[in-house]
């Protein structure tokens, strides 16, 4: 239950900072009109330390749930919930990251748009995790 408590709170987490970049950063890149590659840099730089390490336990912890589901949790529990955190990762190395590299070199609204546009894909897949979370622990729980 300790471990299922800890996935649940790295994934609240991650929720949580998703939808702050959803709807509040990532927005605002639209309005930095001056110095956007440095802003950008900047961004990356300060964000990969707080969002790679959570990452990392996340997949770890959702890995291990499914290598290793705990009795009575059903089945399809832990496997959606890698399937949801493979998914994050797929879209965040192969869209957002190249989207990123983009502006870090050529500032774009278009790419900006794009960036919002996109990340709703991992904003709605991290928004379902906790839920599943939640659902685990409950089925564990009784």
């Amino acid at each position: 239950m300790m471990l299922l408590t800890l996935h649940a709170a790295t994934t609240w987490m991650l929720t949580g900072l998703i939808w702050f970049v959803q709807l509040l950063h990532y927005p605002l890149m639209a309005a930095v009109k001056s110095n956007f590659t440095d802003y950008e840099r900047e961004h990356t730089r300060r964000i990969t330390p707080l969002v790679a390490p959570l990452m990392m336990v996340e997949l770890a912890l959702a890995a291990w749930l499914t290598l290793r589901p705990a009795p009575p949790l059903s089945l399809w529990m832990p496997y959606t919930g890698l399937a949801l955190v493979a998914f994050v990762w797929a879209t965040t190395f192969l869209v957002q990251v190249p989207l990123h590299e983009a502006l870090s070199h050529t500032p774009s609204q278009k790419n900006v748009a794009k960036l919002v546009s996109t990340n709703w894909l991992r904003t709605v897949a991290w928004s379902l995790r906790p839920l599943l979370a939640l659902a685990m622990m409950v089925n564990l729980a009784g």
